[in-house]
């Protein structure tokens, strides 16, 4: 821890050259199946170049990027000026391990997010992305623990349904039955509590009182538990995939606060997806302000795609007493690494020149308005929610019951091979196995102009309705 201050056809599976067999990939009619593809799905296109909005495949056709990759190229692809910058970095330096030599790049990084996320935020961790970083809040919390006399606390609660990340310690505070019975053995169980969901509500509730009835879980947990042995509860302040951009009242949050205090309980905020400017403010935390967490994590955005990182934001209190006790025990060879920092402060210059935070919390207003009109067309899209230009639609068989479409249909995967028909590229991972509902995130990069997402919608209400067509023709509503 370091602060010094038209229709668009896809191309084919037989058209592209055969790549090399990756670990995992299946063979199929001859070719491979990609082993994050779901059986059966066809090959996706090959990428050529990207810019702006815009991807191109390798045989020229033209895609809308709706959802930033995985929610990550926040200022879009092919930035001239965070290019130049990469080139000038790997001219001087890429590689210096930070425990032999500190990076300008790594300081000024630092120093520039604490100011961005506010106080009580005074020191920045640099990894390699999302998983790594959540990692490094979990140990960070838990060093602390024992070092302030608190050896005894070690359980993170956390959400069902949530996602915090692949690895295993992340897995273990990740609320997804369908990941648990693959990895469950390999990890040791963490308690959870229901996560907020706002669109199928238990009977007699209201979001705002399942919300806080969702608070009120967090408390007899860690009583249940036993406070002296509950370390942290980590949590998305607005739901990623696991929920479909839920948005939970600010009451739920003042109350979490409350909690955490009482009990002695470290509040972690995983902003992985909804940092870094997407929903209109720099972190989501900002949103409200009464309510802020002891740590917080970044990543997708914060490189916007230009290099993988992550980062961890803890304040002076915590980090100090670890350093004083002798350090962070924790590390990855490529933690602080002088090329990505570099990278993204270059991201982060642009976000800055572009105005990029204003921009997301702007454009989400029209992104929302022109979504509630897709869903007033559409048959399937039961919700409409988020906040800035972090979005999702809900789909679903029956409007009027909420009834989800069939699981074995898996109907986000679907829509994604419909959408790159239509020339929209839609990113998907189907938490839980749909359990708790089908999401789509709609999430563009923040440089997305009014008639980008005009565009947007458009080809995005024609996946739709091909959905549609096909859940008709197969008898699911």
């Amino acid at each position: 821890m370091n602060r010094v201050a038209s229709d668009i056809d896809p191309l084919p599976a037989s058209a592209a050259p055969q790549p090399a067999r990756l670990i995992g990939d299946t063979p199929r009619g001859g070719s491979v199946l990609s082993f994050y593809s779901p059986r059966g799905a066809a090959r996706p296109p090959r990428v050529g170049r990207g810019e702006g909005v815009w991807l191109w495949d390798a045989d020229g056709r033209r895609y809308l990027d709706a959802t930033a990759g995985a929610v990550v190229a926040n200022i879009g692809h092919g930035n001239r000026h965070v290019i130049a910058a990469m080139q000038a970095q790997a001219e001087r330096v890429s590689f210096a391990y930070p425990r032999f030599f500190e990076s300008e790049h790594n300081i000024a990084l630092a120093d520039r997010l604490c100011a961005l996320a506010g106080e009580g935020f005074d020191r920045a961790f640099f990894v390699s992305g999302g998983s790594e970083a959540n990692e490094s809040a979990l140990k960070l919390a838990r060093q602390y623990a024992v070092v302030t006399g608190q050896a005894g606390r070690w359980k993170v609660i956390s959400r069902d349904p949530s996602y915090h990340g692949s690895t295993l310690g992340a897995l273990a505070v990740t609320g997804d039955a369908h990941t648990q019975a693959i990895y469950g053995p390999m990890v040791k169980p963490m308690p959870k509590v229901p996560a907020p969901l706002s669109y199928r509500l238990p009977e007699g509730h209201t979001a705002e009182s399942y919300a806080m009835a969702c608070a009120d879980a967090l408390e007899r947990t860690i009583e249940q538990e036993g406070p002296e042995t509950v370390l942290a509860f980590i949590l998305e302040p607005i739901g990623g995939l696991s929920t479909g951009a839920v948005v939970s009242p600010a009451a739920y949050f003042q109350r979490v606060r409350q909690i955490c205090e009482r009990h002695g309980v470290l509040l972690i905020y995983d902003e992985i997806m909804s940092g870094a400017g997407r929903t209109g403010e720099f972190l989501a935390a900002h949103h409200w302000p009464g309510a802020r967490p002891d740590l917080v994590t970044l990543a997708k955005g914060l490189a916007a795609g230009y290099t993988p990182l992550g980062c961890l934001l803890a304040p002076a209190r915590i980090v100090d007493a670890v350093a004083g006790a002798g350090g962070f025990v924790h590390g990855h060879t490529y933690f602080t690494n002088p090329m990505s920092c570099a990278i993204a402060n270059a991201v982060m210059d642009e976000v800055e020149r572009l105005d990029l935070v204003a921009r997301a919390r702007e454009r989400g207003v029209g992104l929302r308005r022109r979504l509630e009109a897709v869903a007033a067309r559409s048959p399937l899209v039961g919700d409409v929610r988020g906040l800035g230009l972090f979005s999702a639609i809900e789909l679903v068989a029956d409007k009027a019951t909420r009834r989800s479409l069939p699981a074995d249909f898996n109907a986000p995967a679907r829509l994604t091979e419909h959408g790159l028909r239509h020339g929209i590229a839609l990113y998907n991972r189907r938490a839980n196995l749909g359990a708790f509902g089908d999401f789509q995130m709609i999430t563009p990069p923040l440089t997305i102009s009014e008639p980008e997402l005009d565009e947007l919608v458009d080809r995005l209400g024609r996946a739709l309705d091909d959905l549609a067509d096909e859940v008709v023709r197969r008898g699911l509503t």
